[in-house]
């Protein structure tokens, strides 16, 4: 991390950056960031290897078969199109390295089984010779060359540039393997996503181990480095307001474990700070299992579990809770709301970036310095009300002070979050 960031006890840091403490209360440029980002690493049969690589949803639906290898519609990308349906740019990391399917004449682009399902065809032409690269029957690239070292390499082959050219009417490339995911491949993942800020991780693994270090590398990146996103698991109980615990399975061949995950990290992800997922209607395409009596359901809400139930044909989010259930003084039952924990992170992640952009190492630490930085903090914060995400605020309660040495600036920013409505109670008079 090239700045500090994180949770503080005392005013003792030794990197320049922004340390910020979130406690429940006792009884330049002020914007507020974009949302919608996700990351997801996961096995293909197709596309880049050992790296993280951007997908925003319009690209996913217009080149989905060169990046993943398959059409928009192919039911392989399933989980893909939930988590798109909410989320606007997805970081994707592929977790399995096999070899490349090959020919005479080429191979494949990347690794994976995939690759076997691609034909060149060498005919010949009015000038030279015609080399298709064809995809499922698909047409994907047509190049009219004299000879191997005239061609370019497309999206789906890397062509033998000193190959003999053949007359073929089908050269099939074959030995494409997806290969297995090492023990260290969603380490690597979580390394490599460090210096990426996203919303919302999406930890699709049903083993423990795995699940673990996805909840303990959340922790640690939020309270020691000041990087707030959450991530959403299947049934492991973190007790940790950064971790979304889903309970629900499916019915799905495959993805029984954490299909779910999928849709709930792109909805977690593209949810506004204004609004809450509560009664979100799931609208993926994953078979629920939403087999729970009403007092499961409620047992399920009291173990911080995120849970999907049937409200008539609709499948609905029952409460848009994290797995942070121990309330305690500091940290009470407000955390456990995903709203309110959105919000926050929003507040982090935007003064962070307000401060390090615009006042570290450019604005002196004094009286006019801090006033400066008091009131970008102010117009941030009646942004804030304007949305309806928080209330009651006073600008007289926002302290800008000078803190503990000359570099150091100290800030107490009280904020009362507002929660969409959940419950009702009434009390019907006849008279």
């Amino acid at each position: 991390m090239a700045l500090g960031g994180g949770n503080f006890l005392t005013q003792n840091k030794v990197l320049p950056g922004s340390y910020i403490n979130f406690v429940s209360a006792t009884s330049s440029n002020a914007s507020i960031s974009d949302r919608g980002y996700a990351a997801a690493a996961c096995e293909m049969s197709w596309g880049k290897e050992g790296q993280i690589f951007a997908v925003t949803a319009d690209e996913f639906m217009t080149e989905s078969m060169s990046i993943f290898g398959y059409a928009y519609t192919d039911g392989r990308l399933k989980g893909i199109r939930d988590i798109f349906l909410n989320a606007s740019t997805v970081y994707f990391y592929r977790l399995n390295n096999g070899t490349k399917a090959s020919c005479d004449i080429a191979s494949a682009r990347y690794s994976g089984e995939r690759g076997n399902d691609i034909v060149i065809t060498i005919e010949s032409g009015e000038s030279g010779y015609i080399i298709s690269t064809y995809l499922d029957g698909t047409c994907v690239d047509t190049q009219n060359v004299f000879n191997a070292g005239e061609l370019a390499d497309n999206d789906y082959v890397v062509f033998n540039k000193s190959a003999e050219m053949t007359l073929s009417a089908g050269m099939n490339l074959a030995g494409g393997t997806d290969g297995s995911t090492a023990d260290s491949a969603h380490q690597k993942f979580l390394d490599s996503l460090e210096s990426i800020s996203i919303n919302t991780l999406a930890c699709l693994s049903d083993n423990e181990a795995v699940k673990k270090l996805y909840a303990q590398y959340t922790k640690t990146m939020r309270d020691t480095y000041g990087v707030k996103f959450q991530t959403v698991v299947h049934d492991y109980e973190a007790e940790y307001e950064g971790v979304i615990n889903v309970d629900n399975c499916t019915a799905d061949k495959g993805e029984e474990i954490y299909g779910l995950v999928w849709w709930t990290a792109g909805a977690s992800a593209g949810c506004a700070i204004n609004e809450s997922l509560t009664n979100k209607l799931y609208d993926g395409e994953y078979s629920v299992n939403t087999a729970y009596k009403q007092s499961e359901l409620e047992e399920g809400i009291k173990a911080g579990k995120l849970m999907f139930h049937r409200n008539g044909e609709d499948i609905r989010v029952l409460d848009d809770i994290n797995s942070y259930t121990e309330f305690k003084d500091g940290k009470d039952r407000n955390f456990a709301e995903n709203q309110v924990i959105r919000l926050l992170d929003q507040i982090g992640n935007d003064i962070a970036v307000m401060f390090n952009t615009y006042y570290l190492g450019k604005v002196q630490n004094n009286t006019a310095g801090r006033m400066a930085f008091w009131n970008d903090i102010v117009t941030y914060n009646r942004e804030l009300e304007k949305l309806s995400v928080i209330e009651g605020f006073e600008a007289d309660d926002v302290a800008v002070e000078i803190g503990n040495d000359k570099k150091t600036v100290s800030v107490t920013n009280p904020i009362t979050p507002v929660c969409t409505m959940a419950k009702l109670y009434m009390t019907v008079i006849v008279r």
